[in-house]
């Protein structure tokens, strides 16, 4: 009987680690399936809003069904905080990643994104959110951590390295070329470019991970509907920033392609899916904890880009 009440309590505190390392591998393959719909010419701001279309439609009739009840009321306040939640992440966060990920590499955007942890340690310790006890090694790592993350982005950021050759890319290069006809080399400006993007993306992720623990505390135990919310008022702030910064009507076609996969599995995994999850992991762990597995999301990306993509890794960025 103690050791089936030990294996239960083992398995409910691993829930987290699973779901968090569980949604890497769909981070994972929405930047590989994004990346082909980019080259392709797809419009990242069309992208966005056909995106979160796709989120709401998937996670609200959950919503409905499980969460009508107790359903607290939206205040002003309430109201703002589902807005900004939106803003920072299918508006600045999406679109600052899509425009950089075009300018790099899947593995390069996702090597810049491990930065994240360290920004959301340090919003979180401003807000209070987050305690820091210098005598303690939990505290000293996550500080250490903290410098090397950022060292490392802005080494990234400056410094473009040889190529690192991988066995199996030697193998499969040639093949994996005539497969992804569409990637694109880019220039150095252009990655210092991209770079900065994916840096303004990661530091409104950041943002979305704190705020979205203070939403939680009015929405603990709808999460569903928060979800459903953001996705919903997201899709509305991205079909006004579309409108604005495209004006041609030709971007927003869209047929049984590429562009439809990759607007229907970055809706449904890696923002219905990944928002609930996240919530759920930051309701019970705290934000820091939710972005600590953010590294694990570039080995896949290496591997995968190299395959799929016969993608180039540079030593450095």
């Amino acid at each position: 009987m103690e050791k089936m009440r030990c294996c239960g309590n083992l398995l409910e505190s691993s829930k987290p680690y699973f779901a968090m390392i569980s949604l890497q591998f769909g981070y994972a393959g929405m930047n590989i399936i994004t990346k082909v719909s980019l080259n392709r010419g797809m419009s990242h701001y069309v992208l966005v809003v056909y995106r979160h279309a796709f989120a709401t439609a998937v996670i609200a009739p959950f919503a409905l069904i499980f969460e009508r009840r107790g359903q607290p009321k939206i205040t002003f306040s309430v109201f703002m905080q589902i807005f900004i939640l939106a803003l920072l992440g299918p508006v600045i966060d999406q679109n600052f990643y899509y425009a950089g990920l075009k300018y790099t590499s899947p593995t390069f955007s996702c090597a810049l994104s491990n930065v994240l942890p360290a920004m959301t340690f340090i919003m979180a310790v401003i807000f209070r959110m987050e305690k820091i006890d210098v005598k303690k090694v939990r505290c000293q790592a996550k500080m250490l951590g903290t410098m090397v993350t950022v060292a490392g982005a802005m080494l990234m950021t400056l410094y473009k390295g040889p190529i690192v050759d991988l066995f199996w890319s030697k193998k499969y290069i040639h093949t994996n070329q005539s497969y992804a006809p569409h990637t694109t080399e880019t220039t150095d400006k252009d990655w210092f470019k991209g770079s900065i993007l994916l840096l303004i993306a990661t530091f409104a992720w950041a943002s979305l991970f704190v705020l979205q623990a203070k939403a939680l505390k009015t929405y603990k135990d709808h999460q569903l509907s928060l979800t459903s919310l953001v996705c919903f008022v997201g899709t509305l702030q991205a079909i006004a920033v579309t409108f604005v910064m495209e004006h041609k009507a030709s971007v927003w076609q869209i047929g049984w392609d590429m562009n439809l996969l990759a607007a229907a599995y970055a809706g449904i995994v890696a923002s219905s899916i990944s928002y609930y999850v996240q919530g759920m992991v930051i309701k019970k762990r705290g934000p820091v904890f939710a972005t600590a597995f953010s590294p694990l999301m570039m080995i896949i990306v290496a591997i995968m880009g190299s395959f799929i993509l016969a993608e180039k890794i540079f030593l450095g960025g």
